[in-house]
């Protein structure tokens, strides 16, 4: 398991945080933690690393969406080019690649954006879809496509400045007060801060320039997924208003029941059963695995409740962390009726020591069976 921290605690937003919001907090972090303002401090410049390191994934959205789905096993080296993240790279290699997030704050530490406005780009809403697997799909992994209804931009729609806050998205005002003029700035009322109003809209268009729309999205979906697990395809929900940041789609995983295999986590279980005859002489007999069949041996003497484990015939971990088995539960089937051929033999064998119970020692029960499995 990596001993990193969680990135998004690192930069102190939350996995909903937007954009613009990611690159403040890394500004916030990197200033803080500028090697100008703490000369000779490691701990400070090993906290500026981790920072850049957070940053370098959050910012980036098909890296974001591996690390929302699976952690730091799903960005791996992405980070700094190897499990050290930034760890080897100097200040250099850092201030050039996000240079521009220092602004002017640092001699050199970067450029200076033009403009300076406070312009934000609203943010489609998330569409959540449900989506339902077997178990050779979730052992092998799969490509799905699935059709949503989503708002999109409609064609033709165009968009302009807006003309109260000339595009900045925030409008200015002064108020004078006995200290003095006091200027205050504030989210623009007519384009509710996205600094654009739409200038031509076609009829099938709402106000924000948008309408419905049929899509196929094509998914992948990784091997060891689980029942209500949820992926996150990044910029697939519904379009931004007035041209803005679509939202993202959620994918919810549905198991299909197998018939005949119980799903335990990244285990299988399946109930076989054997007779009285296949239990006391020994046999071999076939049982379904998640992708064919396999011919188990039955020892001589097997008793009912005794479990045989199929290694690596599990699911694979989705974090990539191994592969599970399969454990085959032996039950030895007694016939309901007899024929009186059937009753006459059975009933020379009653008297027989060799058929009375006789457990010993070795003998075990179903929660010692079990943990002696899971020991191995």
């Amino acid at each position: 398991m990596s001993d990193k921290r969680d990135f998004y605690e690192v930069l102190g937003v939350s996995k909903s945080a937007s954009e613009s919001e990611i690159k403040k907090a890394y500004r916030k972090m990197a200033l803080k933690y500028h090697p100008d303002k703490n000369p000779d401090d490691s701990t400070a410049e090993a906290k500026f690393k981790e920072a850049a390191e957070a940053y370098e994934v959050l910012s980036n959205p098909q890296k974001k969406q591996r690390y929302d789905q699976f952690g730091h096993a799903g960005v791996g080296g992405a980070a700094g080019g190897g499990a050290g993240g930034f760890g080897g790279m100097d200040m250099d290699d850092i201030f050039s690649q996000f240079g521009d997030i220092f602004g002017g704050a640092f001699g050199g530490g970067g450029r200076q954006r033009g403009g300076g406005g406070r312009q934000r780009s609203a943010r489609g809403t998330n569409l959540r879809v449900k989506l339902k697997l077997t178990l050779d799909e979730i052992s092998e992994g799969v490509k799905k496509k699935i059709k949503v209804n989503k708002l999109v931009n409609a064609d033709g729609v165009t968009f302009k400045n807006c003309s109260t806050c000339k595009g900045s998205g925030r409008v200015q005002r002064v108020t004078q007060t006995f200290l003095g003029a006091m200027q205050t700035a504030s989210t623009c009322p007519n384009c509710q801060g996205t600094g654009k109003i739409i200038d031509k809209k076609p009829s099938d268009a709402d106000s924000q320039g948008l309408k419905r729309k049929e899509e196929v999205i094509e998914i992948e979906i990784p091997a060891g997924v689980e029942e209500g697990m949820q992926l996150s395809v990044n910029g697939k929900g519904n379009a931004g208003p007035f041209n803005g940041i679509p939202g993202d789609l959620l994918v919810v995983i549905e198991e299909i029941e197998h018939d005949s295999l119980r799903r335990d986590g990244q285990n299988v279980h399946h109930e076989a059963f054997i007779s009285f005859i296949d239990a006391a002489l020994g046999a071999s007999i076939e049982v379904p695995t998640i992708k064919s069949r396999a011919k188990i041996k039955i020892e001589p003497g097997t008793q009912s409740g005794k479990m045989l484990r199929l290694k690596g015939k599990g699911l694979p971990s989705v974090q990539a962390y191994g592969t599970g088995d399969q454990f085959v539960h032996i039950n030895v089937w007694t016939p309901k009726k007899l024929s009186k051929e059937e009753q006459s033999v059975l009933e020379k064998l009653r008297d027989s020591e060799n058929f009375a119970p006789n457990p010993d020692g070795r003998e075990k029960g179903f929660f010692q069976r079990v943990k002696d499995m899971f020991s191995n």
